[in-house]
């Protein structure tokens, strides 16, 4: 069952306080979320705002943040928002312009010399009423048609300055474009084109320049020559970030993102780093709330040295993927914890100990999750492990 389904079943019998009495969970004076919502103090099933201080059992689609035509229809359709006409005015003004600067970028098929579109726009909205914006969405419609990075001239000088460069992964090739048309030696290859079906670049306009379509690891296999460029590999895939660095034979290479084991990179790959590279420079960008992307040039050290660190199950202490904390497959079916929740793909327990000090609209929010791993999860788990101890699904322990 559903949090929203609890939640269906909460109203009905109805929270002691009823419909007026819904309070969102607090811990520490901040709303506490389960499955990317707020919950009820009292049943724990979802709720959802519907005026200041206003709260309901039940989810329905989520209206975009957006400053609408004029404040009444904004304040009727986002009451829970406290906002002055001012503010809003302002924010209304922003997003007009912004969405006016933005449409013809979508069609553009070449960028000047000196356009930069990407950084332009970010900076319009930042000097904006940004929670009315809904930075969120912008950011991913930044990053779907120009880049999961915001490039800015002291980022590109730096690549300048350390051309011929290759980039892996390229996906839009919004920074190759920006340095090829400063007159800069760079090439890119990526194995998928910007489409509809591409998770990191769903737009259709295509690339902003040429890219060669090869898998990143034969890519930087075949160019020692020039230094590697790797503008945000996702932090989960070791193909887009550690298998290329191994691959690479070459001297210099360029991370775009974040540093210690962030949003960008791999576990491995950032351990790869720390041991066989050295950073010799280091340029700050233009960054979204909550990210501290930069760009990070390393040299390789002369001498490599192996990754002896391994990651162990801290029961049986076998061998885990890397990156990964607790306890295997094996041990954890053999012993399964009071709660278990599935985040991406780790998994999260909890102790009993820990569960029995929960407030009890939380406990009932994650035994209502369809996160939660349940029995039948376990019994599937056992199958799998029955014939072998691999660890094929990372683990991730709640403190004590």
């Amino acid at each position: 069952m559903t949090t929203t389904a609890a939640a269906a079943r909460a109203a009905k019998g109805g929270c002691t306080g009823g419909a007026a009495g819904v309070r969102p969970l607090l811990s520490s004076g901040r709303r506490v979320t389960v499955d990317g919502h707020a919950i009820c103090s009292e049943c724990g099933g979802a709720i959802k705002p519907i005026g200041p201080e206003q709260w309901r059992h039940g989810l329905r689609p989520v209206r975009r943040l957006t400053p609408l035509a004029t404040y009444a229809e904004f304040s009727r359709r986002f009451p829970w928002l406290v906002v002055s006409e001012d503010e809003w005015h302002r924010a209304a003004c922003a997003f007009r312009e912004y969405n006016d600067k933005l449409k013809p970028f979508k069609r553009k098929a070449v960028l000047e010399a000196a356009e930069n579109p990407c950084l332009e726009l970010f900076e319009m909205l930042m000097t904006a009423p940004a929670r009315l914006l809904d930075l969120e969405e912008r950011r991913r419609e930044l990053a779907s048609l120009f880049s999961w990075a915001i490039p800015n001239e002291a980022a590109l000088e730096a690549l300048a300055r350390h051309a011929p460069l290759v980039e892996c992964g390229a996906g839009a090739g919004y920074w190759l474009a920006l340095l090829r048309a400063r007159g800069v030696d760079a090439i890119g290859y990526d194995h998928a084109r910007p489409a509809r079906g591409n998770a990191y670049h769903r737009g259709a306009r295509g690339a902003w320049t040429g890219i060669e379509r090869l898998k990143s690891t034969a890519a930087a296999r075949r160019h020692p020559e020039r230094a590697l460029l790797l503008c945000w590999p996702p932090y989960d895939d070791d193909a887009a970030s550690y298998d290329v660095l191994r691959a690479y034979r070459g001297e210099v290479v360029i991370h775009i993102g974040e540093r210690d084991e962030g949003a960008t990179g791999s576990v491995r790959f950032h351990r790869e780093l720390a041991v066989n590279w050295s950073l010799i420079e280091e340029v700050e960008l233009p960054h979204w709330p909550r990210l501290q992307d930069r760009l990070m040039v390393y040299r390789r050290n002369p001498v490599r040295r192996p990754l002896l660190e391994r990651d162990r199950c801290f029961e049986c202490r076998q061998f885990i993927p890397t990156g990964a904390i607790g306890r295997c497959d094996a041990c954890f079916r053999r012993n399964p914890p009071a709660l278990a929740l599935r985040v991406g793909r780790h998994r999260v327990e909890y102790p009993r100990e820990v569960v029995e000090a929960m407030p009890a609209a939380l406990r009932k929010a994650f035994e209502a999750s369809p996160t939660r791993i349940t029995r039948a999860d376990f019994e599937t788990m056992s199958r799998k492990t029955s014939s072998s101890r691999s660890t094929s699904l990372p683990f991730a322990l709640k403190p004590r």
